[in-house]
């Protein structure tokens, strides 16, 4: 797992699990602990995480929406491979809801070119690259932004999806395990996602392969839930990504066609 990968996945556990030790993250991420230190440092200089004795805490005092950009500048060739594979999916005339996320984002910017297209948004950031587009009626669901994603959770956007039926959800995940599932890190964002399956006809995940093998905090979804399964290449690979070929194998076993890219 690259630098940048490790990074973004540590402070994800972080901000999943409010506090972590470097001992449960040296074991989640299948490094050394000296290793996990040193991240903490580089995310602590960067202002997201705090070092407490023997782990870390999440740090609350972030700009709303801090969190997420650092992540976008984060493996974006990689994020914009999935999400040209992603709208390939996608058939013109279909209805979809879009999940938040950094990957989804990239979805985004490849849709505008599949119209035309009925797009509900989950994120403000996704709504902005749809914005005006050609072809692309735009939805924006309502809801709370969640400070620090900007993703758009609670009663109002739960309502809001249970009140319209789509084609395609196309959902981005936390991570994915072969015995618990599909899993985020948010428990606001799990019962968005959790909505969406159930208000879709047809649900594509999309995910960069450092998620495979993750459980996170709040369990979405059985495996069987999600229809196809977009990931990148590395995802096949045992020596980089030691979660990724179970979990693929998984995936097949449970009916999800994979797409790696």
């Amino acid at each position: 797992m690259g630098t940048a990968d490790r990074l973004d996945l540590t402070l994800r556990l972080v901000q999943g699990a409010d506090r972590v030790s470097v001992a449960e993250l040296a074991q989640r991420l299948g490094v050394s602990e000296m290793t996990v230190r040193r991240d903490l440092d580089e995310l602590e200089q960067r202002g997201f995480v705090r070092r407490v004795r023997g782990g870390a805490v999440a740090n609350r005092t972030l700009d709303e929406d801090d969190g997420y950009a650092v992540r976008a500048s984060w493996q974006a060739a990689t994020k914009d491979r999935l999400g040209a594979q992603a709208a390939a999916l996608i058939e013109p005339g279909s209805r979809v809801l879009l999940d938040a996320g950094t990957t989804t984002v990239h979805v985004a910017e490849h849709l505008a070119a599949r119209g035309p297209l009925t797009v509900a948004a989950l994120s403000l950031q996704a709504a902005v690259a749809l914005a005006d587009k050609p072809g692309i009626e735009l939805l924006v669901v309502g809801g709370r932004s969640r400070p620090g994603e900007r993703s758009l959770v609670g009663p109002l956007a739960l309502r809001t999806l249970a009140s319209l039926t789509f084609d395609t959800f196309i959902m981005s995940i936390g991570g994915v395990h072969a015995d618990h599932g599909w899993s985020e890190f948010s428990l606001d964002d799990a019962a968005v996602k959790q909505v969406g399956l159930d208000q879709s006809a047809r649900t594509v995940a999309v995910a960069d392969a450092t998620k495979l093998g993750v459980r996170a905090f709040s369990r979405v979804a059985p495996l069987e839930a999600v229809h196809e399964f977009v990931t990148d290449a590395a995802a096949g690979d045992d020596a980089t990504h030691p979660g990724g070929p179970p979990t693929l194998r998984a995936l097949r076993e449970s009916g999800v066609e994979t797409h790696l890219v």
